[in-house]
């Protein structure tokens, strides 16, 4: 099922849309190896300190790439999430352009109360960020549309580095 803006999408980029909504796994090598890097960042989010988040982060995204086989991506953890009168900001990716390497920037604090983001809540924007990045390139897509396949994406990241509790 496509979303609301696929109709005014060209025919490159409908194509680009189905090859990304066709692919709905991203399969972890060392889920276990990971789920400890996961529960490092949990614990860093919980004391609250930027560089510890950041050096947390960094840790699961360099696995993350390396186990995967994508190219690593520069990281940004800042403090107050930007808002406006459309919301806020969680996330952002910045693909490769030219010489720069793509970059990942993600906000760990709430942009109202300025609390720190609930764990889950920030590890599904990092892992939403990191989709974009491995889109362009780890799957050669021309662009990162959100589809329901790339939402699928993001979660099957998610659900291997948290596992549901029994």
């Amino acid at each position: 099922m496509a979303f609301s803006y696929y109709h005014r999408l060209n025919a490159a980029q409908r194509r680009t849309y189905r090859k990304s909504d066709a692919r709905t796994r991203v399969a972890l090598t060392d889920a276990p190896a990971l789920q400890a890097r996961a529960d490092a960042l949990a614990q860093a989010l919980r004391g609250g300190e930027q560089p510890s988040v950041l050096a947390a982060s960094r840790a699961l995204l360099d696995a993350l790439t390396g186990q995967l086989g994508a190219p690593p991506v520069r990281l940004r953890v800042l403090t107050s999430r930007p808002c406006n009168a459309e919301g806020e900001l969680h996330g952002l990716y910045e693909p490769v352009e030219g010489t720069r390497a793509a970059r990942i920037s993600v906000w760990m604090l709430t942009a109202k109360q300025r609390r720190v983001v609930a764990f889950r809540t920030y590890l599904r924007t990092l892992l939403h960020e990191l989709c974009h990045h491995l889109d362009y390139e780890l799957f050669g897509l021309d662009e990162s549309f959100h589809t329901e396949g790339f939402y699928k994406r993001e979660s099957s990241l998610f659900n291997q580095l948290v596992p549901a509790s029994p």
